[in-house]
């Protein structure tokens, strides 16, 4: 629909990592992990999600749909050369299955804290704090108060240098979140009907997968876990001590270690470099496993 896309792109060999962040997040959400992936030499593509951070937002006429943001994901893809592997988090992972499913465009997903069915109380919360500043705050140190209350898990509060990619000015000068409001009722409110088409797309995956969730995660549980792991019975699960759904922020230690060690058995030798950045908007048993860490 000529959207455009912002990105961070990190050179290396191949396979790239495509990665998708979850709704209410920007690409910001994966530099330390980008920062992993590189030391190991891996080449990586984070990209702000329609009507999020510095991506386009739809036009007033064009209202929100998973359509869009499937093929959002196949402009990434495209973008990095190959068939990258996906790491999705929340609704960046939902919206990579769907994509999957209608062309094999990733080589492996990791799908991070998220499966095909979820807990509606999770949601809830979820939207509970995204409604619950509609004014928005008057000052980087009342929206870091906000978080920390929403996430106090967390040791220390977010400085404003790290909320300014989630944060925007507006003209009567206090500050809102990055992302469009429209998405909540004309995406997220409706997400809960797509949980048959995305189980349905889930059984079509023919590709290594992995599922990291947090140990205190409200919106994945023992449950949806189960009925995710006899959808995909190639796909493995690593659980993160002590991380909840925000698990990559809670642990990027434990979360990073267990992406790579995904990557590493599935792609032994990495490839030499993929060409040069272009902008643009089977039947293993399954396994799950804890993985202490440190929490943040």
């Amino acid at each position: 629909d000529g959207s455009w896309l912002t990105g961070s792109h990190l050179p290396g060999k191949d396979p790239h990592i495509a990665l998708a962040h979850g709704f209410g997040q920007t690409r910001e959400s994966w530099s330390a992990t980008q920062g992993r992936l590189s030391d190991e030499g891996y080449g990586s593509l984070a990209w702000d999600m329609r009507g999020h951070g510095q991506s386009a937002r739809n036009d007033a006429s064009l209202p929100y749909s998973e359509t869009q943001f499937v093929d959002d994901q196949f402009a990434a893809a495209h973008a990095t050369g190959l068939r990258p592997v996906l790491v999705g988090a929340s609704m960046g992972g939902l919206t990579g299955l769907l994509a999957q499913a209608r062309k094999r465009v990733f080589s492996a997903i990791v799908l991070v804290d998220v499966t095909p069915r979820w807990e509606a109380a999770g949601m809830q919360r979820i939207h509970d704090f995204m409604t619950a500043f509609p004014d928005g705050f008057d000052s980087f140190a009342q929206a870091a108060s906000a978080i920390a209350e929403y996430l106090p898990q967390r040791r220390t509060q977010k400085t404003p240098e790290q909320l300014s990619s989630l944060l925007r000015r507006g003209e009567d000068s206090r500050l809102r979140w990055h992302w469009d409001p429209r998405l909540l009722g004309e995406f997220v409110a409706g997400s809960h009907a797509l949980q048959d088409a995305l189980s349905s797309a889930a059984s079509r995956i023919d590709v290594p997968v992995l599922l990291i969730s947090g140990e205190r995660s409200d919106l994945v549980s023992a449950a949806t876990i189960a009925h995710f792991l006899e959808l995909v019975p190639q796909a493995s699960h690593v659980q993160i001590e002590g991380a909840t759904h925000m698990l990559a922020g809670d642990d990027n230690d434990a979360f990073a270690g267990a992406l790579l060690a995904f990557l590493r058995a599935q792609f032994p030798k990495p490839a030499a470099s993929s060409p040069a950045f272009a902008a643009t908007a089977s039947g293993a048993a399954a396994r799950s496993h804890h993985v202490p860490g440190v929490s943040r």
